[in-house]
């Protein structure tokens, strides 16, 4: 009796496989399948009024893509980094009493030393 309860379940073998599509719920078929190729619709929730403390933006910000990185705000770090750098060298030049390029070991006054 119990071989027979056995045998008359889909699973009680291992060589035999289920064609059944699986639902997403689990209890019965339906339209939406795990198997299915639909694109799944997407849930849109409109509220009646906002939350208290909410303040709507009186105006959609605008986006504006970035040509190469150049945006506004990099160019003022930027700016602001070089003239840091420039002025930088200034002081260093103003205590050593040399030029950075003399500093360095390039030799300068002397001329493009050129045959006329």
């Amino acid at each position: 009796m119990a071989s027979s309860l056995l045998s008359s379940t889909p699973l009680s073998s291992s060589f035999l496989s289920v064609h059944r599509k699986l639902s997403i719920h689990g209890h019965c078929p339906s339209r939406r399948t795990l198997w299915s190729t639909r694109k799944q619709s997407s849930l849109r929730v409109r509220a009646a009024k906002l939350p208290q403390g909410m303040i709507v933006p009186k105006a959609e910000p605008k986006f504006e893509p970035a040509f190469l990185g150049f945006t506004y705000t990099a160019e003022i770090w930027n700016s602001r980094a070089c003239m840091i750098g420039l002025i930088g060298t200034f002081i260093v030049e103003l205590i050593l009493n040399r030029g950075i390029l003399q500093m360095i070991g390039v030799e300068v006054g002397n001329g493009l030393d050129l045959p006329l």
